[in-house]
């Protein structure tokens, strides 16, 4: 089995058994970012987690094992993206990603946040014009070194 036929089990799964993200993280014992990141291939889960994760959405021995093997993180290849949702993203980096740049170097120095030591949280803002989504994104700062 393959990680993208894997990904597309567990989408299935979730799907036929009615199960939202969070509901799956909760069993799983981690945040919605990152257990829907795992279980899109993007990340690797303990033991535990890939056996909480494959009873409650009925996954095979073999897919329970295969969560827990590290990915080929970023996998989305080198093309720019066709989905309108993920190529928003690529465009706010492309727009504003030299702004992010400059304003971390004058506020932190100069260095690079991490995705590594990494949080992130998505939620959903009322808006009387048209609801918003709330994007944090909340990583360790790691300077550059000099030797």
């Amino acid at each position: 089995m393959t990680r993208m036929e894997l990904v597309e089990q567990i989408v299935a799964a979730k799907l036929e058994r009615k199960l939202t993200w969070k509901q799956i993280a909760e069993v799983v014992g981690r945040s919605e970012v990152w257990t829907t990141s795992a279980l899109l291939g993007q990340q690797s889960m303990s033991a535990d987690e890939a056996a909480a994760a494959g009873k409650l959405l009925g996954l095979s021995a073999e897919a329970v094992v295969l969560l827990q093997v590290p990915p080929s993180r970023g996998s989305l290849g080198p093309a720019l993206p066709t989905d309108p949702l993920i190529y928003r993203f690529h465009e706010i980096v492309q727009v504003y990603g030299t702004t992010l740049k400059e304003l971390i170097h004058e506020k932190m120095g100069d260095g690079i946040m991490s995705a590594i030591d990494f949080e992130m949280s998505v939620d959903k803002v009322p808006d009387p014009k048209g609801d918003r989504v709330r994007v944090v994104m909340h990583g360790k700062f790691l300077p550059y070194r000099k030797w």
